[in-house]
C-alpha cells in the first residue's frame, strides 16, 4: 500500500543500481518494491507499511455499502442473454445499458469514498517529510475541513472519476466486440474464452487509464502542508490538467505503474510546469 504510493508519488531515498537489459546493454534500474518495503521496515518500522491503512479501509467498505445500496436503489431490469452475430444491436444494447447502470454505482460510490482516500493518501505521503499532521481519522476530517473547507475532501477527484469512466466503457465495449466478432459460436471453448476476455481487457485498459489514478493521487497530496506535496517534489499545481501537463512533460504519466522492474529515467532538462 505504501510503498505502491511512494512511488508514484517519486519519492526515490534509494540509489540506481547498474543492470543489463535483453540485449546486454548496460542500464540504470530504480529499487523494486521489496528493496523500497525493506527500506520502510527499515526506517519505520514493519507497521510503517500499513500507513494509511484505517483510512483506505473505511473508504474501500463504503464504497462496497454505497455500490449495494444504489444497485438495490435502482435495479437493473434483467435482459435475455445474447451472444449470436444475427442479434448485434440487441446485445450492444445491453452492454450499454449494464455499463450505464455500473458506471452510475461506480461514480457514487467513488464521490462517498474519496474524502477517506484522500485521508489515506495524506497518511501515507507524511513518510516522506516525516511529519505527523495528519494522525488519524477523525482529526484529520477536522483539519481538512478547516484547513481547505469540504472541497478538500474531494481534490484529485474528477481524474479518479474520469479514469472509471473510460475504464468501464473500453472494457466493456472491447469485450463485447471480441466476442461477437472473434469468438466463433461453433468453437467447441467458445464460452470459455469468452468468460475471460473482459478479465484479460481490464488488464489492457487498466494501464492505458492508469494516468488518471496516478494524476488523481497526486492531487489528493499536492499543495496541503506536506513537504511531498511541495516543491521540489512538486509544483503546487492549479488543477488536474496543470499537473497532467507537467507530468507529461516530463515523461512521467505512468510513474509507479511499474512495482518491479523500474528504469531509471535520463538526466533530466528544464521543462515549464505552466
Amino acid at each position: 500500500l505504501l510503498t505502491g504510493f511512494l512511488l508514484q508519488v517519486g519519492h526515490e531515498p534509494l540509489p540506481p543500481t547498474v543492470g543489463r537489459n535483453i540485449l546486454g546493454r548496460k542500464v540504470l534500474y530504480l529499487p523494486g518494491f521489496f528493496t523500497y518495503a525493506r527500506h520502510i521496515v527499515k526506517v519505520d518500522g514493519k507497521r510503517g507499511l500499513f500507513r494509511g491503512l484505517t483510512p483506505r479501509l473505511i473508504s474501500s467498505t463504503l464504497s462496497t455499502i454505497t455500490r449495494g445500496s444504489v444497485k438495490k436503489a435502482f435495479p437493473l431490469e434483467d435482459m435475455e442473454h445474447v451472444s449470436n452475430k444475427d442479434d448485434v444491436k440487441t446485445s450492444l444494447r445491453k452492454v450499454v445499458k449494464e455499463t450505464s447502470h455500473e458506471m452510475m454505482m461506480q461514480c457514487v460510490s467513488r464521490v462517498v469514498s474519496h474524502p477517506l482516500h484522500v485521508i489515506s493518501m495524506r497518511c501515507m505521503v507524511q513518510f516522506v517529510g516525516r511529519e505527523v499532521k495528519y494522525s488519524g481519522v477523525f482529526s484529520a476530517i477536522g483539519r481538512i475541513f478547516k484547513e481547505e473547507g469540504i472541497l478538500g475532501f474531494f481534490v484529485g477527484l474528477v481524474p479518479h472519476i474520469l479514469g472509471d469512466v473510460i475504464f468501464l466503457w473500453c472494457c466493456n465495449l472491447l469485450a463485447h466486440f471480441i466476442n461477437t466478432y472473434a469468438v466463433d459460436d461453433n468453437f467447441s471453448q467458445a464460452s470459455v474464452i469468452r468468460s475471460y476476455t473482459k478479465f484479460v481487457m481490464g488488464i489492457a485498459v487498466s494501464m492505458l487509464t492508469y494516468p488518471f489514478l496516478l494524476v488523481g493521487d497526486l492531487m489528493a497530496v499536492n499543495n496541503c502542508g506536506l513537504r511531498a506535496g511541495l516543491p521540489p517534489y512538486a509544483p503546487a499545481f492549479t488543477s488536474w490538467i496543470h499537473c497532467w501537463r507537467y507530468l507529461s512533460a516530463q515523461g512521467q504519466l505512468f510513474r509507479g505503474s511499474s512495482l518491479l522492474f523500474r528504469r531509471a529515467p535520463m538526466p533530466a532538462t528544464c521543462f515549464p510546469i505552466d
